[in-house]
């Protein structure tokens, strides 16, 4: 069956675009920036930071870009003061709901969470901060899982399932006391799935899951296979 070819706008601009895309897939292929945080190329959408947030004319809802399929004369608008101010909240309280220390965390300088919040001008926090104290995990060889840097984006448990396919990483709990486990909540040096390939920390994006001695801007998509961002091997 063919893809129907399909015309819409973003932000005033008229594109085309195959039904089946998402709104971030056709505004990136038109270089229109829409900040993501939980998506990764080459792994499904997720739609769980609700960082790409983007407005359709008609609704009166907001739609995550990352996973909502355009539609023929769809017209969607990126860039608006509530959206500015809806990235901000969701920042800040990414921010509040963990311990992040930007100047002794392994990701400084190369976190995205970081990044991100300096792009939307994020300089203060107005919600009361949570200091968790989670148990850091180093029992593994090369690696190390900090749960109290853990954004719960959950890129590792995926790039763990679809493309690595050993489906090592999981979550266990719900809502802000979710927490990323090994196996059935063993420890990562017990673990008898795990292939230490690394994917994990090389898609981690605040340093949560890192390799032993090394600072994140090392081995940032460094130890990562040039397969893992183009396409999946299951």
């Amino acid at each position: 069956m063919s893809v129907r070819t399909i015309k819409l706008k973003i932000d005033g601009k008229e594109v085309t675009a195959q039904e089946a895309d998402t709104i971030l897939e056709v505004a990136r292929e038109n270089e229109i920036f829409i900040p993501t945080l939980c998506y990764l190329e080459g792994l499904t959408s997720l739609g769980g930071c609700r960082l790409c947030l983007v407005e359709v004319k008609g609704s009166p809802k907001l739609f995550p870009a990352c996973s909502t399929a355009v539609s023929n004369r769809m017209e969607v608008i990126t860039n608006s003061d509530s959206l500015m101010e809806y990235r901000r909240m969701i920042v800040e309280l990414l921010l509040s709901e963990r311990t992040h220390i930007c100047a002794v965390c392994v990701a400084n300088d190369s976190c995205e969470l970081q990044e991100m919040a300096t792009e939307l001008g994020t300089d203060h926090v107005r919600f009361n901060r949570k200091w968790t104290n989670h148990k850091i995990d180093s029992s593994h060889e090369n690696l190390v899982l900090d749960p109290n840097r853990c954004i719960l984006c959950t890129r590792c448990i995926r790039v763990c399932d679809e493309v690595e396919g050993v489906h090592t990483l999981d979550l266990k709990m719900r809502g802000k006391d979710s927490q990323v486990i090994i196996d059935l909540d063993e420890p990562w040096g017990a673990s008898n799935s795990c292939t230490s390939c690394m994917k994990c920390a090389a898609v981690c994006p605040v340093g949560a899951i890192y390799i032993k001695g090394k600072a994140l801007s090392e081995t940032k998509d460094k130890e990562l296979p040039e397969f893992v961002l183009g396409r999946r091997c299951r």
